[in-house]
């Protein structure tokens, strides 16, 4: 497990290009019939990726739960999400099986001990991403469609950032300890998500990018609004967003990600906006 501390935004200014992936980039997530993770302090969120092709594998595979979290199991303290970002998959929770088909999304509840994956064709396999966050009470476990989605049609095409915002472990749909996860796609002809940005001191944030192909990049914005800084990620990266940290990006195409949030408000439109001609 790869295990990220938290970064002083006033440190952050002196940071290299190199310096900036190390501390913030998520990259190289996924490789067969094995369980990445990495560990952030930021808001103690864990991002996690399972890319089963032959074999089954458990939440847990390769961790020492005991050293990283002080716990007899994964979930002990912990709720989790997952999207399936390949071909059909199931997730088997404490003996229950979901079938997760591409874009759905699956809620893990507090108190989970057995959660394991495996794809259903492994000349397509399933592609399961997951961002795990503290939790002090259990809720219930739930399988989320890209149907069930509440959908939020944003943005338009005379500013580049026509999308929608799918909601899927959000307050409205699925009841949570602290965690929020959804996927936003942009149509055709756009390329800008959140803009103009916003912070929000009382959570933060990760994005994954997907739907973007081999030779199109995304540029990721964060920063304190008045020094920003870019990071180029290609398919399949993440970025943590610290809560002092813009978060929005430009793509060379249209694309889709995954937005995470924990922290201590779930309000989704509790942020504070930062108008375009104060960025610097």
């Amino acid at each position: 497990m790869d295990i990220r501390y938290s970064a002083n935004p006033k440190d952050a200014l002196h940071y290299t290009t190199e310096e900036l992936r190390d501390e913030f980039l998520i990259d190289e997530l996924y490789a067969p019939d094995d369980v990445r993770a990495v560990y952030s302090h930021v808001d103690r969120m864990v991002v996690l990726g399972i890319l089963p092709v032959k074999e089954t594998l458990s939440i847990d595979k390769g961790m020492d739960i005991m050293k990283t979290f002080g716990t007899n199991f994964f979930l002990e303290r912990r709720e989790v999400g997952f999207f399936n970002l390949g071909g059909t998959g199931f997730c088997v929770v404490d003996g229950k099986e979901y079938t997760l088909n591409p874009r759905d999304c699956i809620y893990i509840a507090k108190g989970v001990k057995e959660v394991t994956f495996r794809s259903d064709n492994p000349d397509i396999p399933a592609r399961f991403y997951g961002v795990c966050a503290p939790a002090h009470r259990s809720f219930e476990t739930k399988l989320l469609t890209i149907e069930e989605a509440a959908k939020v049609p944003m943005g338009d095409e005379g500013t580049s950032n026509k999308r929608v915002i799918n909601q899927f472990i959000h307050p409205d749909v699925v009841e949570t300890c602290q965690l929020l996860m959804g996927l936003t796609a942009l149509e055709p002809g756009n390329v800008w998500n959140t803009m103009p940005v916003h912070l929000h001191e009382r959570r933060m944030e990760i994005y994954t990018y997907f739907d973007l192909p081999e030779d199109h990049r995304v540029f990721h914005f964060m920063g304190e609004p008045d020094e920003t800084k870019h990071i180029v990620v290609k398919e399949f990266d993440a970025v943590i967003s610290p809560s002092w940290s813009i978060h929005a990006g430009c793509g060379t195409t249209n694309y889709t990600f995954i937005w995470a949030m924990g922290g201590e408000n779930q309000e989704f439109t509790d942020m504070d906006a930062i108008p375009i001609s104060d960025l610097k």
